[in-house]
């Protein structure tokens, strides 16, 4: 049952990676992701269902228009492939659970931010609301479900907690923390709190130390100096990623 689980789950992922490509290329723009059809960059001809399937078709078509043979970004299967992996690997964290769908529309989320954040540097509120809208509602029928609203306090200071303490990092280096950093802290904060609340310091934490050692490459590679402002969104969501997988572990390590 959990391979079943796991399988769905990745299949899941893979078809909502291709709309996340549409969203990640038409959010940043102000564009409905819903309308018009989803079509080539460089000829404009809507694309067909059998070259829409995630990842199959971009190796079918060997990175290539069908009508123009223009190149398609390699971006397209590895949002696919990366939302699929993450689908995947909540399955195998969370099991059959009321968590589990929750959690795979937060990987969503993360995936989209992450990929826009690399793009433009910037982090679109409308993909933070409709995540907590998609995501938290199905914690609270966890919560119901369960007869125990605690991990919905914890929800509620993990997001408070989290928002809190990156807004102070704002205001003093407002250059350095971008207010979209700061709501997605608050969204990361109220689903780890759901796991419980040292999940939210190792999330944080984890996403510091991620963006710190992206800072040395940056500069080793001398791709920039210090003053050179890196997306820190990916980094975040790498360490919410980190204390989802091994909160407790990591914490207890931390505490001896």
């Amino acid at each position: 049952m959990g391979l079943v689980v796991v399988f769905l789950a990745t299949v899941y992922g893979l078809l909502v990676g291709s709309f996340l490509n549409v969203a990640v290329h038409r959010v940043p723009a102000g564009e409905s992701v819903v309308r018009p059809r989803s079509a080539c960059p460089a000829c404009s001809t809507p694309i067909e269902a059998r070259d829409n399937l995630p990842v199959i078709s971009w190796v079918l078509l060997r990175g290539r228009c069908r009508t123009c043979a223009e190149p398609i970004s390699v971006r397209y299967p590895a949002v696919e492939v990366l939302t699929g992996a993450a689908f995947a690997v909540m399955a195998l964290r969370f099991g059959a659970s009321w968590e589990l769908p929750a959690f795979c529309v937060l990987m969503a989320g993360l995936v989209a931010v992450s990929a826009i954040d690399l793009d433009v540097r910037r982090i679109p509120t409308a993909i933070l609301r409709v995540t907590a809208a998609g995501g938290l509602p199905i914690l609270v029928v966890a919560a119901v479900v369960a007869s125990d609203p605690w991990p919905l306090v914890r929800v509620v200071a993990g997001a408070g907690g989290a928002y809190g303490a990156l807004l102070v990092v704002h205001l003093v280096s407002p250059q350095g923390m971008g207010f979209g950093d700061v709501r997605l802290a608050g969204l990361l904060g109220a689903f780890l709190g759901w796991l419980g609340p040292g999940h939210v310091p190792v999330g944080l934490m984890a996403g510091f130390f991620y963006g710190s050692v992206g800072g040395v490459a940056v500069l080793l590679a001398r791709r920039g100096d210090r003053r050179t402002a890196i997306p820190f969104g990916p980094f975040l969501a790498l360490g919410a990623v980190t204390a989802i997988l091994a909160g407790e572990p990591l914490l207890d390590l931390y505490l001896g």
